[in-house]
């Protein structure tokens, strides 16, 4: 594979994918106020989405060993086609939340398939910068997202945003010509796919947000009852899903609580920062997206060189400095929160930068550590546990706010932030356990070329 050009193409299609996820952040007060909805109700357009996302991230990846990439990228292209449509269109919250439905689905693949790609047919001494460019493609759409959809929420309405992720068909002949067939690979055509642990999955994870979003007893025994079903499937399916033997490995294990931390920081500080700067400052949409702008430009060119970095440096140098910038900034926003809305700002420029350093080491350090045959699905589980971690901050953030119990908004904002502020100490803590006991790279882990 021409990683070199494959690899600038894949984030191209990332960053339409991310900027549309983006869009819809600062859109979220004008959205609530037009659809007559809670900030609760509402922050399931985001975390609802982060959730059909994550479960298709799981399941494409876990496809990709019966199915070459490119036929699912197609898939997946076809579903935001449709999701475009019925966005444009929708008038009512059921049918927005549709349409976001479709939207995620059909994002899963790109974001999903393309670490599956990089740690295919990457080799080692490339593999950091290649999967670094990929995230510099959603660093990019974080700084123009929220810019283009606050503009665009203000002049023609949230609805025009779906439209925008319908541009990657421009990229479909790309994709379809550079992409590779994937001849050389042994598919499991001989196996079944086990449809049964995917749909136990899909019950899982949304009945285990819907408890913890709605405080629902019932949405809890669901997912505690569908859990169980599913250990015992995967014990005793010849083909799981999702592989026993990954949740054996305690550095893996490892991974994943990091992994559930650091995309619940990143997704619930970018959550936060719309409602912040609307509720505490009055500010609109529009200005929103200029204040998470220079962060995300700053995190897009920064990016690619942390990916040299890490080839030169390795994971846990990287991981390290931007754990103790995460760490330093957030007491400082809890401190100066209600200052002026630029500290906001700033906070998000230390942190977008940190956190692609974080974000790029983890999955390099998961690309490294898992033996071939159990890529597909390790990558799959730490792409859906990063995820999950993001919608389960949104689904709680959401909760608070609605029952916020201080006088002053800043009040249940300023909670909020000690929470991102507790998860980052505690991963930071797993990082370093993590170091101390790191297991010896498998030899079989990528396809050479």
């Amino acid at each position: 594979m021409r990683d070199k050009v494959v690899i600038p193409l894949w984030a191209a299609g990332i960053f339409l994918v991310v900027m549309n996820t983006t869009m819809f952040n600062v859109s979220l007060p004008r959205i609530l106020a037009d659809l007559h909805i809670s900030s609760s109700l509402g922050s399931w357009l985001i975390s609802g989405y982060s959730i059909v996302f994550a479960l298709s991230v799981v399941i494409f990846s876990r496809l990709s060993d019966w199915y070459p990439v490119r036929k699912l990228l197609m898939v997946g292209i076809l579903l935001l086609v449709a999701s475009c449509v019925i966005g444009f269109t929708a008038n009512n919250f059921p049918m927005a939340m549709l349409a976001r439905i479709l939207q995620a689905a059909g994002a899963g693949p790109m974001q999903g398939l393309g670490l599956v790609l990089a740690t295919r047919y990457v080799p080692n001494d490339r593999r950091g910068k290649s999967i670094s460019l990929i995230a510099a493609g959603g660093s990019l759409a974080f700084g123009i997202g929220p810019v283009l959809g606050g503009i665009l929420t203000d002049s023609l309405g949230w609805n025009s945003l779906f439209l925008v992720t319908g541009l990657i068909v421009l990229l479909v002949p790309a994709y379809w010509k550079m992409l590779p067939s994937e001849k050389e690979f042994s598919f499991k055509k001989d196996q079944k796919f086990d449809i049964v642990g995917a749909g136990l999955l899909v019950i899982v994870i949304p009945s285990l947000l819907l408890s913890i979003g709605r405080l629902s007893w019932v949405n809890l025994l669901i997912a505690i009852v569908a859990f169980i079903v599913l250990v015992f499937h995967l014990r005793r399916s010849s083909n799981p899903f999702i592989l026993p033997e990954l949740f054996r490995n305690t550095a893996y294990r490892k991974m994943l609580f990091m992994s559930f931390c650091c995309f619940a920081i990143n997704l619930g500080m970018v959550f936060l920062i719309p409602l912040v700067l609307n509720q505490v400052f009055g500010q609109s949409a529009s200005f929103s997206g200029l204040m998470i702008f220079p962060g995300a430009i700053l995190s897009a060119i920064m990016t690619p060189i942390i990916g040299r970095w890490i080839d030169q440096y390795g994971n846990y140098r990287l991981s390290f400095i931007g754990y103790i910038i995460m760490v330093v900034t957030f007491a400082g926003l809890i401190g100066f929160l209600t200052f002026s809305p630029y500290i906001l700002m700033v906070a998000y420029m230390l942190l977008a930068s940190s956190f692609s350093a974080v974000g790029a080491s983890l999955q390099n350090e998961v690309s490294r550590m898992l033996p071939r045959k159990q890529l597909s699905s390790g990558v799959g589980v730490f792409q859906l546990t990063q995820f999950f971690g993001g919608a389960t901050a949104t689904a709680v953030f959401g909760l608070l706010i609605a029952r916020n119990p201080f006088e002053s908004a800043s009040g249940i904002y300023r909670m909020n932030y000690v929470v991102l502020l507790t998860m980052t100490v505690l991963s930071f803590i797993m990082l370093i356990w993590y170091m101390r006991s790191k297991p010896a790279e498998p030899a079989d882990h990528h396809i050479k070329i």
